[in-house]
């Protein structure tokens, strides 16, 4: 009825000169069909892991839902490649244009931003919540060591949802913005308060990152990776702090750095994310 996370496939490998007979292992790209209120919505290509997650993450950051409890049934047909989603309200007229939307795995041109519902649902952050440096470089590390489908395939990314001290989900996925859309998911599932926390991603804050990142409502995003120019502007004027290259012991800040302290967080001092 799944789907594997990833595949074995024979290969050959040039390795020392040669040219060698090898197994790899291949991540899995799984496409799914949304249908909301009856209505065919979106189909996305993902991982196909925590899939209701994801979708009720993506439903959140599109704005056609507010909470969880809008959506009154989730019914995922794996097997066949579909969802079906009945909300307790009709789809919100400024949605109907995403009817029909592919949206693919790769990153960039996959996801367009000037959309009228991403500037309705981006949050400018007001959160005060600061992170020592030394613990960015230990989320980063953390978020790293738990990802195994990375290891064993190199073909995803990484998210994670965390506070200063410690990871509270991470999350998996082909697709960067899927990653993201799976923290969101949990969150709102799990009624888990996100706008203290803090987001650790593997890849290249990109704008469409950087706009996720704000839809959830947080004020940090850490990478391991490089911000792009226009994610940069966006950061700066949505009051979010943007750290890269999260390598080693050594980091770039790019926006607001406030936040980036040596000096310990009270509210982190109190215990866990909640």
């Amino acid at each position: 009825m799944g789907h594997n996370i990833s595949n074995k496939r024979p290969i050959i490998k040039y390795i020392n000169e040669e040219l060698i007979h090898f197994e790899d292992e291949i991540v899995t790209e799984f496409p799914i069909t949304i249908h909301v209120n009856g209505v065919e919505f979106a189909t996305m290509v993902c991982t196909p892991t925590h899939i209701d997650e994801l979708i009720i993450g993506f439903l959140a950051s599109e704005g056609v839902i507010l909470f969880k409890d809008e959506i009154t049934n989730l019914n995922i047909n794996v097997s066949r490649g579909f969802a079906y989603v009945t909300l307790n309200k009709k789809i919100p007229t400024n949605q109907q244009h995403f009817s029909k939307r592919f949206i693919g795995s790769c990153c960039g041109k996959s996801r367009q931003f000037y959309f009228q519902n991403d500037v309705r649902t981006a949050k400018t952050s007001m959160v005060k919540t600061t992170i020592q440096p030394e613990q960015c470089i230990n989320l980063m590390n953390m978020m790293q060591e738990n990802s195994h489908v990375f290891k064993n395939t190199g073909g995803v990314h990484n998210a994670a949802l965390c506070n200063a001290s410690e990871i509270i989900v991470d999350r998996t996925d082909i697709g960067r913005h899927n990653a993201l859309d799976k923290l969101y998911g949990y969150s709102m599932i799990n009624k888990i308060p996100v706008r203290d926390k803090i987001i650790v991603f593997s890849g290249r804050i990109s704008s469409e990152v950087l706009l996720k990142a704000s839809k959830i409502g947080v004020g940090i995003v850490l990478s391991k990776s490089a911000p792009t120019d226009l994610a940069i502007q966006l950061a700066d004027d949505l009051n979010i702090t943007t750290v890269g290259f999260i390598r080693g012991k050594s980091f770039n800040v790019y926006t607001h750095p406030e936040r980036i302290t040596n000096q310990p967080d009270s509210i982190h001092e109190r215990g866990k994310s909640t």
